[in-house]
């Protein structure tokens, strides 16, 4: 969903002010777009980590196989944590950015850009504590917003290889559980690559820009700046397209929802099929990413005498 906000709202700022040189929605978009962009690395990086955590837990419990689905409560406390903390820590950005004016030499045509100076209005407390952030940012980006979920990722995925491939040793377990267990490592692996491929560029960008930034022209430095926006625009493209195609459960569920929607279901239709769409939710919504045991059909009620 955040992936969607950055599409629906950032991209159509960025091409308005790559064709036209004028800022669509002036300085309001120069603080809302950075803010949203920091806040879609947070949510992903912080999204990596809680998956890492739930293969992990799915990997040491005592009985993986009959691992209780969680509730809904809970899923949607740790989406508000993950959420909350990444629009939180990316607070500075909305005072970071400005919009500045510059008149083009050659054509005389005024352009609008965003530079990255805090507004002198701010009370002093907060203004050192922006310069503070500015001048930290490169190294806060590097280590939180890339190589956090990447080696949260790898080392979640370390412990559960060794744990699963000392169990596997001593006891042997459902086929149907297994492959379940590894198509979901499969596809938080999938995302934690993408993620990776996606950041690394604005990461050595940031860094290039830090130590040459006085021998680089505006030109150079706003092309760089584009080239990093393309590259969160394609991770919150890719990022859902590869979720849906990894994780069969959840693409089913999609696609069935799209041709529900799109058909117009008569409501004789869904009374008639009710409980059977209720049983397939269930069952789909069991196995994205917790586990619950459907290798033994569940126990039949005893029928007639003892005889």
């Amino acid at each position: 969903f955040w992936d969607f906000l950055i599409l629906f709202f950032c991209l159509p700022v960025v091409i308005f002010n790559e064709i036209t040189k004028k800022r669509l929605l002036g300085d309001l978009s120069c603080r809302i777009v950075p803010f949203m962009e920091v806040s879609s690395l947070g949510v992903t990086t912080f999204s990596l980590c809680a998956l890492g955590i739930d293969r992990f837990h799915a990997a040491t419990s005592p009985q993986a196989s009959a691992r209780p689905i969680e509730q809904c409560q809970s899923i949607i406390a740790k989406l508000a944590v993950i959420w909350v903390g990444s629009m939180t820590l990316s607070v500075p950005e909305i005072l970071l950015w400005q919009l500045a004016q510059d008149t083009s030499p050659v054509s005389g045509m005024v352009t609008e850009y965003c530079t990255m100076k805090p507004p002198s209005s701010l009370p002093e407390s907060v203004y050192s504590l922006v310069l503070t952030y500015q001048n930290a940012r490169m190294w806060w980006y590097f280590g939180c917003y890339f190589c956090l979920p990447i080696l949260f990722t790898v080392s979640c995925q370390l412990v559960t290889r060794r744990i699963s491939g000392t169990e596997k040793k001593t006891e042997c377990r459902g086929t149907k559980h297994s492959q379940c267990e590894s198509h979901l490592n499969c596809t938080i692996i999938g995302l934690t690559i993408i993620y990776g491929l996606c950041t690394t560029p604005e990461n050595v960008c940031n860094i290039v820009v830090a130590y040459m930034s006085p021998g680089m022209s505006k030109q150079t430095l706003d092309l760089l700046n584009l080239i990093n926006q393309f590259f969160l625009f394609f991770k919150c493209s890719v990022t859902p397209v590869l979720l849906l195609c990894l994780c069969r459960p959840l693409g089913q569920a999609f696609m069935d929802c799209c041709c529900c929607c799109c058909e117009g279901c008569s409501p004789d239709a869904a009374s008639s099929e009710g409980s059977a769409d209720t049983k397939l939710k269930t069952e789909m919504s069991s196995s994205i990413f917790f586990d619950k045991p459907r290798e033994s059909p569940p126990p039949l009620l005893a029928l007639g005498t003892p005889c």
